[in-house]
């Protein structure tokens, strides 16, 4: 898989999904997996059935392009945007849901903490808590957006939606569990994970 991967430190979110769109549209020769963390922002994806606005007025909010419902990115949580070329391989967006699922799971896994999926509700969860959220656009033949994986971060913004739509779900994070693996660790297996598995891709 021909994938450059790009660490872009802390972002605005708009500057961010601009600048996804501009890359796809540029029809560029390689993938790319971007790593990220934003400032605090609800956005709320293509699904608005059942959207009940944030209660916090205090945080920006934002309609996107991404798949899904309404969700909170703010510093700690780690954001995994995925731009990958569907025309030069034979997979699919539910495979690659799957596989950022998965590499979720597998990371957990090696902390010790087991965790589960979901069929109907994309994203990896812990219990009756949620700890990575997936949304995913497909456009021109190119994936964009992607995954976020709380980390180290305030939590309490959450509690002003339905993350993903959920009702009566808590957010969780990877310090709950383990302090050592903070987000360049995570950002790196999660990555690793990526890459390993091209049955996906090929």
């Amino acid at each position: 898989m021909n994938v450059k991967i790009k660490n872009l430190g802390i972002t605005k979110y708009q500057d961010t999904w601009l600048a996804m769109k501009n890359f796809i549209s540029s029809n560029p020769d390689h993938d790319e997996i971007w790593i990220t963390e934003h400032y605090p922002i609800y956005t709320v994806g293509l699904n608005k059935k059942g959207l009940v606005l944030p209660k916090n007025k205090d945080i920006e909010f934002l309609y996107v392009d991404r798949g899904g419902k309404i969700t909170y990115h703010g510093p700690g949580q780690l954001i995994i945007y995925t731009m990958i070329n569907t025309k030069k391989y034979s997979f699919n967006i539910r495979q690659l849901v799957t596989i950022l699922e998965q590499s979720v799971v597998h990371l957990l896994k090696k902390i010790g903490v087991e965790s589960f999926t979901k069929n109907d509700a994309p994203g990896v969860y812990i219990n009756n808590s949620k700890i990575a959220s997936i949304g995913l656009r497909l456009k021109n033949g190119y994936t964009y957006h992607g995954l976020s994986l709380n980390i180290d971060m305030d939590l309490s913004p959450f509690n002003s939606i339905n993350p993903c739509g959920l009702k009566n779900i808590s957010m969780a994070q990877i310090s709950d569990f383990n302090e050592e693996y903070n987000l360049e660790k995570s950002a790196k297996s999660i990555v690793a994970f990526i890459k390993k598995n091209k049955k996906y891709y090929e």
